[in-house]
């Protein structure tokens, strides 16, 4: 397709960002360019000197942003209230139209400090940005909506990190992602109790992003909006196994995509109080505990309307969170088990017998998922799976296991993994592991989709 940009965010006016400048980088290596994703928005044909001019010294890209645009937000950080972040280490670089007829924001990590930086140095470690790129790579494999990493640029400079071997190398990401927009983004309006920027926010969004006009009962329709992605996300999150590591209100999307990838992991097995961030120590944000947390995140969206809403709306908005969690959590499961629903009472079922059978045995989520995958579970599979057999049996398969992936081993993203992977890098700045483990998950991707 053609590229196709957008300003769409200037609408808002200049009480919602800060323009801002990039930082200026020694070293300019490309080290990942997303063709793939390149190609949804009409960018795939740049050379390499034109993609470093535009994702690593950020040169406009022609009708889009005139400039970089750092957001103001606000947020609860582990249930904290925080009126003072917004964009610290990253900015809204470009807006554009997908190949899908959807509006889409490339944003940054690392691409230096804005009036929001505290006392941070508004730079990303290389490692950073590594684990950026598998994360989003295997949760696009495995079905999750999910912003997409871009671009990776080494940018020559040394950080030091408390929580990485320092010093350490430097980098700038572009993530590609459907829209910029934070629950946080709401939350600060509220904070200053800003009535006619919260309506001016909530046209905004219903507008781009779900496609609706303005009208007296808009922020029930947005957080309705909310209330089902979200869900969705949460229900993805779970089926896949992945732990986010920081729920926090300013890292949730109004779009229901899941975005900005620090301390996460995939959980080995089902063990509701795995988590990904060391600095979880009462595991707020534990495998199990997603759901809830997302949706305590979505009460602050509805808690930041009240002031352009009534209550009972809102709350009756809020009570579809649990009932499309459910039903997102077994469309994903039955998903990734290759096989298609039924109604929502067996598909739940099922779901359920699924969680008891790997909490109770501590299987390899990627193995057993990989085993299933059709319908049909291996005899190995021993009494605990004996009611996931039996409810299995009553589902069609959704797709073949004629791809060449269902021929070798299942394909998975454990911590080892990541770290080894990095080693290559960091020792002997091999790129060849991570190159082939990217062109692996995507054909476990292709296998799946």
């Amino acid at each position: 397709m053609a590229f196709a940009p957008q300003q769409a965010i200037l609408e808002l006016g200049d009480g919602f960002y800060d323009p801002v400048a990039p930082a200026r980088f020694p070293q300019t290596i490309l080290r990942f360019r997303n063709d793939r994703a390149a190609a949804s928005v009409g960018l795939e044909g740049l050379s390499d000197a034109e993609w470093l001019a535009h994702f690593a010294r950020f040169e406009p890209l022609k009708g889009s942003l005139p400039q970089p645009l750092a957001l103001r937000y606000h947020g609860h950080q582990f249930r904290v209230y925080n009126p003072e972040i917004g964009d610290g280490r990253g900015f809204l670089f470009a807006q554009m139209i997908d190949d899908s007829g959807r509006l889409m924001d490339l944003g940054t990590k690392g691409s230096g400090q804005t009036p929001y930086s505290r006392f941070g140095d508004g730079r990303l470690t290389l490692k950073g940005g590594v684990r950026e790129i598998l994360a989003t790579e295997m949760l696009e494999a495995l079905g999750v909506e999910t912003s997409r990493t871009f671009s990776l640029v080494e940018t020559g400079e040394s950080l030091h990190r408390g929580d990485e071997p320092s010093p350490t190398r430097s980098a700038v990401l572009v993530r590609l992602n459907h829209g910029h927009i934070r629950i946080g983004v709401f939350q600060r309006l509220a904070y200053f109790q800003d009535v006619e920027g919260l309506r001016k926010l909530t046209a905004y969004v219903l507008r781009h992003y779900f496609g609706e006009q303005d009208g007296p009962d808009a922020p029930q329709r947005l957080l309705a909006h909310v209330v089902a992605r979200t869900a969705r996300m949460a229900g993805q999150f779970m089926a896949a196994g992945f732990v986010h590591g920081v729920l926090n209100s300013d890292n949730i999307n109004v779009t229901g995509e899941s975005f900005d990838y620090g301390p996460w992991r995939f959980a080995p097995s089902w063990a509701a109080n795995f988590t990904a961030a060391y600095f979880d120590q009462n595991g707020l944000y534990a495998f199990g505990r997603q759901p809830e947390a997302i949706y305590w995140d979505v009460m602050q969206l509805a808690i930041s309307l009240r002031l352009i809403a009534e209550e009972a709306p809102l709350i009756a908005a809020l009570e579809g969170f649990a009932p499309a969690y459910h039903r997102e959590e077994a469309n994903a499961v039955l998903w990734r088990l290759g096989v298609q629903p039924r109604d929502d009472a067996s598909d739940r079922a099922l779901t359920e017998a699924v969680e008891v059978a790997l909490n109770q045995t501590g299987t390899l989520l990627h193995r057993f998922y990989f085993d299933a995958f059709g319908g049909t579970l291996p005899e190995r599979y021993g009494a605990e799976f004996a009611e996931v057999r039996s409810r299995l049996a009553d589902y069609r398969p959704r797709k073949a296991r004629d791809h060449v992936y269902w021929r070798g081993a299942p394909r998975s993203m454990l911590i080892d993994e990541v770290e080894s992977l990095w080693s290559a890098i960091a020792e002997r700045d091999d790129w060849a592991p991570i190159e082939a483990k990217i062109a692996a998950i995507r054909e476990m991707g292709e296998a799946l989709a």
